[in-house]
Order: C-alpha cells, then structure tokens, then sequence
C-alpha cells in the first residue's frame, strides 16, 4: 500500500504528464551542464521503478557506488517525506533489493558491452525494466553502441535512460544526425535565474518546447512549475 502511494506521489508522474514519458524499449537523453541534476533525475526513474517492484540497473561512469547509493537514499527520503513515512530506511532497504549499480570507465569499456552485462544478469534471474545510464560522454559515443542497446531494449523491454554533459542548448548540437532518431526523447536541464527548467529537444516525433516542469531547488526532485 505505501508503495503504491509513493508510486503515485512519485514525480515521475509529473513527468510523464508533461511529455508523455518513455515506453518500454525506449531510449531517453537527459543533458545540462555540469551539476545542475542530472543524476538526481536519473535516480528519479530508478526509484520509479522500483516502487513499482521492478529490477534497475544503475551503471555510472562518473560516480562512485557509495555517492549513487546516497542519491537514492536522499531521493527516497524526499518523496517520503510527502507521505509523513517514519521508516523510510526499512522501505528502502526492501525496494534496493532490487537495484543493481555498476561503475565503468567508458575509455575502458564500449557501450555494447552493457548489453552483454545485462543479458547475463538475465539468464541468473535478474531481468532489468530500467536501465540508466549516468555520465556519457556524447563525444565518444558510437551508432553501433547506442544502436545495440536500443535493440536490447526493444527486444527485452527495457526502458533507458542515459544523461551527459553538453553545453549545447539545441538537439542538432547535442546529438550528431546519426544518433537523434535512436533516442525517443531528449531533455534539456537549464539554470534561469532561481530555477533549473526541463526543456524538451525531442519527445518522440516533437521538436523543442517548455515542458512546464523545474527542478525543486531543495529536494531536485522534478516539479510543475
């Protein structure tokens, strides 16, 4: 029952709202310059998932396991905090049962080889529904890669969900030609005055629009505006 009052209470929900979200065995793009939440709202979907008793695999290539294991502590914390829930620490530790966190180095390892970590963890059982993917590097990102997990993902029923650094402001100098049809949406954090904005490149078959959604500047969790 607390589960499925989180899940509804889940900013996810606001999301998903707002733009429609991604389905299964979809691709997602979240980018903004460097730290301004990316990560936050990654971890935003992994904890969806989970409040839903689904599988995650969290694999980052800029963090340490012990600083996304605190992301999804915080981001727990906040959204119980909408329901006055005392023992958020046992809902957790039940919920990240089903969280797996993997660090990589992208120099070290292709992103094809994500596919092949996944496909192992489901033959022992582990089925992911969501996969995120924090800390790319767009400049090193190949078709071949980003196409073989999209086939992984359609295939499997994955949803993922990767972020990056990117100064670019618009989706033709995010994304080269060859990349933007892989990814059904992209989503653009940007600092205006006192608040983060999500701006949309691309959600689906649309171009860029406002979203209607901020950051909270306390918690980061995604809010209407």
């Amino acid at each position: 029952m607390i589960k499925n009052e989180l899940f509804e209470r889940s900013p996810i929900r606001c999301f998903e709202k707002a733009t429609g979200g991604l389905q299964a065995g979809q691709l997602g793009l979240i980018t903004s310059k460097k730290g301004l939440g990316k990560t936050s709202v990654l971890v935003q979907f992994g904890v969806d998932t989970l409040l839903q008793d689904k599988q995650v695999v969290h694999v980052s290539f800029d963090q340490q396991s012990a600083n996304v294991i605190t992301w999804y502590q915080d981001i727990f914390t906040e959204i119980a905090k909408k329901k006055n829930i005392s023992n958020v620490s046992e809902l957790v530790t039940e919920l990240v049962r089903k969280r797996i966190i993997l660090n990589f180095h992208q120099d070290a390892m292709a992103l094809s080889h994500i596919v092949t970590t996944l496909e192992a963890l489901a033959q022992g059982g582990i089925q992911a529904s969501c996969l995120v993917v924090d800390g790319v590097e767009l400049a090193k990102l190949k078709a071949e890669d980003v196409q073989a997990i999209a086939d992984y993902a359609k295939k499997a029923g994955v949803v993922v969900w990767f972020s990056a650094s990117c100064d670019a402001d618009d989706l033709a100098g995010t994304l080269p030609a060859e990349l933007q049809d892989k990814f059904q949406s992209v989503v653009r954090l940007e600092a205006r005055a006192d608040v983060i904005e999500l701006m949309i490149l691309k959600m689906g078959t649309e171009g860029a629009r406002a979203s209607g959604l901020k950051l909270d500047s306390k918690t980061l969790l995604i809010a209407e505006k």
